[in-house]
């Protein structure tokens, strides 16, 4: 349908009012919402990751079913719990000194961390990949800052026209133009012939960030059919933070 749209989004953060207003504002559009992806850091410490967690796995009977990717915060969880990297978690007590790490650490418990192992790294539709990071890293933080080489790197090993990342937590549309680019593999039994990767315009979005910035919200939305992107900005009432 020409005028039907994902809702793209990214960093809860544990924030459940800045969800509830996105939420909100989704159902507000009514049908032309087919379908609605959260790219990753829906935990985090700006509030109280429990009741976020079961608003994600249990949507009301009105409203979409979120398709959910892992982030940075959810990878931190898993070296917290021993099932990844190392337990010490250096980049996240890096990020949040050892104090954030201790609440991050209580606030997601055994059970939640099951539920985070059944989760995807991201999702290939149609010609988009919807990510955290990208397909290097879930830290892999695109901005358009970045080298242009190193996007297209990324969109090459992506195999997409359209990457739609959350890391950065910023809102933009960068379109990478490569006049010539090859690409070639070398093995053990030599060199493969090149490859021409070809030359279409492609694009990186950065979908913002939900829970980061009390009292806004940030999403966005994609038209497969006419292959737009609006930026939206929610603006609700902040609660009091608590954590779990």
């Amino acid at each position: 349908m020409i005028n039907s749209y994902w809702a793209i989004c990214s960093g809860i953060e544990g924030n459940l009012a800045a969800y509830e207003a996105v939420l909100a504002e989704i159902k507000s559009q009514g049908d032309a919402i087919t379908d609605f992806y959260i790219l990753g850091d829906f935990v985090g410490l700006q509030g109280d990751n429990r009741p976020v967690i079961d608003r994600i796995q249990s949507p009301r009977a009105d409203e979409l079913i979120p398709q959910v990717c892992l982030g940075w915060w959810e990878e931190q969880c898993f070296n917290l719990h021993g099932l990844r990297g190392s337990l010490d978690a250096p980049e996240l007590v890096a990020e949040v000194d050892s104090d954030g790490a201790k609440l991050l650490w209580e606030s997601i418990d055994w059970e939640i961390v099951q539920w985070l192992r059944t989760l995807h790294f991201g999702f290939h539709e149609l010609d988009c990949l919807l990510i955290h990071g990208s397909t290097v890293s879930y830290a892999d933080e695109l901005t358009p800052e970045t080298a242009p080489i190193t996007l297209c790197d990324r969109l090459i090993r992506a195999d997409a026209n359209n990457l739609f990342c959350g890391r950065s937590g910023l809102m933009f549309e960068c379109w990478v133009e490569p006049t010539q680019l090859h690409s070639q593999v070398i093995t053990l039994d030599g060199s493969q012939p090149p490859q021409d990767q070809g030359k279409s315009p492609r694009r990186i979005v950065g979908v913002g960030n939900v829970g980061r910035k009390q009292g806004q919200s940030n999403y966005v939305l994609y038209n497969p059919a006419t292959d737009k992107v609006k930026f939206k900005k929610v603006n609700y009432t902040p609660m009091t933070a608590t954590r779990a």
